[in-house]
This record gives structure tokens, C-alpha cells and sequence, in this order.
């Protein structure tokens, strides 16, 4: 049995049919299991990582776990770990690539990197089987456009010449998958980008190829893109300065490292950004 935490993801839920279709019992763990849809054969639970006693139930004859780090800082990670470890045997982590080695959680730039450096620490001194997994910018992260496509045929944005490693949600889940039910992974720390570095100028544009129409970046400053994030009331206010200060940085910063461990450890080399925007291409399209 596997437990997939935030089973109605963008990876988590990648996780679950690949499971399933070898044959492998599958709990699927959310906080809100009424609103989802999962895959026949999932056993679907509620549970949140913030109520370790509810954890405890989701994790009952469990071996192993995909663990999905939903937090800001690393806090509730030894309670996690402890529940975890009265059950299973093997963790997944989905961390961050903004993890750097040899760099202790402190010492990190930014405050997505020192958090997720403290889960990785506190994994590794769990004595639980562990796999990390860091992976590159999502694909998914596109999908903040989606309101502006659908609307018209211009993207604003700020620092469109960021270059990024972009990374479809299924490579990731494949990885895990692998990770999950084959030996070989143990104490492995899987840093897994897309195959090519693209701006967000281009991302822009091959969505449009995707969807059949031209579409064009519009460049915003700093300011501008801060007040409509301040006023996007879905987008939480404390994380708009970390996302645009991470742009920033990585405007400044050596072009990310393509690494292919992907195809190294699936056999399968990593999918295209023009294929994710393919198969998310209904999300886009005018209804």
C-alpha cells in the first residue's frame, strides 16, 4: 500500500493511475475528497498534513509514502516524520530545486530553498528509506496565464527573459513512481529539469503555437506585476515578493543546469513544453 499525499495535484494525481496499473493498492490522501475526482481504485481519504492524529489513520497499513511538502517552512515536518515512521518504511519527497548542495538550510538565499533544505535534513536523520526529489520549474506554473489567454492574445508579466528549465508535471510523477516501486533509489536526490531552457517569452509563445493562435509577451516592471499580485485575491500576499525576487535572482544568475535524469531513471526522455501545453491546451481555449 501507498499513501500519495496531495493526491489531487498536479503530481500527486500523475502519481496515482501509474500506480494502479501495476497492480499496487493505492491510498489517495486530500483535504477535500468531495470536490475530487480520482482514478477508480484509489482508495480516497481525507487527511492533512497540519493534523498528525488524522495522518495517523490515512497512514495505517501503509509502506510507503509520496510526500507532497505543502508548508512554507519545514515546522510540522517531525511530527510528519514520526507518524510516518510508526507505519511505513519509505518516503518520497517532492522537494525543491532550489535546494543547493552543501549549502546547510540557513545559509539559502531565498526562503523556498532554506525550507525545503530543513525537510530534506530532517528526512535524512529520520532513518526512514528516503528519495528526494528536486525538480526545476513546473510546467503547470503556465497555467497562471490561462485567464489571460482565454481572454485575449497578450501575456503581462514581469521578467519575461528568465530562462527556465520547464518541467511537465508527469515526468515528475514518473520519477516518483519509479522511486516508489523499484529498488535501486535508495538515498538517491534526483534533480530532474525539462529538456530545454526556455524564457517566459517563449513559453508564452509556444503555448499559442499549442493553441493555433499568435500570442505576444507584454513586459511589465517590477511594480506594476507587485500591485496586480497584491490585488489577485487568489495569490497569497506574503509569497508575492519571494516569487518576484526569485525572478530576479534567477534574471541575474548562470542559466539552469539541464540534467537528464528523467530519461535515466525512466527510460523515457522528458517531455517538451510544447507537449505540456499541448495536453493542457483546454485549460487555455475560449469557451
Amino acid at each position: 500500500m501507498i499513501l500519495v499525499t496531495g493526491a489531487s495535484g498536479n503530481v500527486g494525481g500523475q502519481v496515482l493511475a501509474p500506480l494502479l496499473e501495476r497492480g499496487i493498492r493505492v491510498r489517495a490522501m486530500t483535504r477535500t475528497p468531495e470536490l475530487v475526482r480520482l482514478p477508480e481504485g484509489a482508495e480516497v481519504v481525507r487527511g492533512d498534513l497540519a493534523d498528525p492524529e488524522g495522518l495517523e489513520k490515512c497512514l495505517d497499513g501503509v509502506d510507503a509514502v509520496f510526500l507532497m511538502w505543502p508548508f512554507h517552512d519545514a515546522g510540522p515536518m517531525t511530527a510528519v516524520l514520526e507518524a510516518i515512521d510508526r507505519h511505513a518504511r519509505r518516503v518520497v519527497l517532492l522537494s525543491s530545486g532550489a535546494v543547493q548542495d552543501g549549502l546547510a538550510p540557513d545559509r539559502h538565499p531565498d526562503p523556498v530553498g532554506r525550507s525545503h533544505a530543513e525537510v530534506e535534513r530532517l528526512l535524512r536523520r529520520s532513518g526512514l528509506a528516503w528519495t528526494v526529489l528536486r525538480p526545476s520549474t513546473f510546467a503547470a506554473n503556465a497555467l497562471w496565464w490561462a485567464d489571460q489567454i482565454r481572454a485575449g492574445d497578450t501575456v503581462a508579466g514581469p521578467y519575461g527573459a528568465v530562462p527556465m528549465a520547464m518541467l511537465h508535471e508527469a515526468d515528475i510523477a514518473a520519477v516518483a513512481v519509479a522511486a516508489l516501486t523499484e529498488d535501486g533509489h535508495d538515498r538517491a536526490c534526483y534533480r530532474l529539469t525539462g529538456p530545454e531552457l526556455l524564457t517566459q517569452t517563449e513559453q508564452v509563445h509556444i503555448i499559442g503555437q499549442a493553441l493555433g493562435r499568435p500570442l505576444r509577451w507584454q513586459e511589465l516592471s517590477r511594480e506594476q506585476a507587485r500591485r496586480r499580485l497584491l490585488d489577485d485575491e487568489s495569490f497569497p500576499d506574503s509569497f508575492v515578493d519571494v516569487l518576484l525576487d526569485g525572478y530576479a535572482t534567477m534574471l541575474d544568475a548562470p542559466a539552469p543546469t539541464l540534467t537528464r535524469t528523467v530519461e535515466t531513471v525512466t527510460g523515457t526522455p522528458a517531455r517538451t513544453f510544447h507537449q505540456w501545453a499541448l495536453d493542457h491546451a483546454e485549460q487555455f481555449s475560449r469557451r
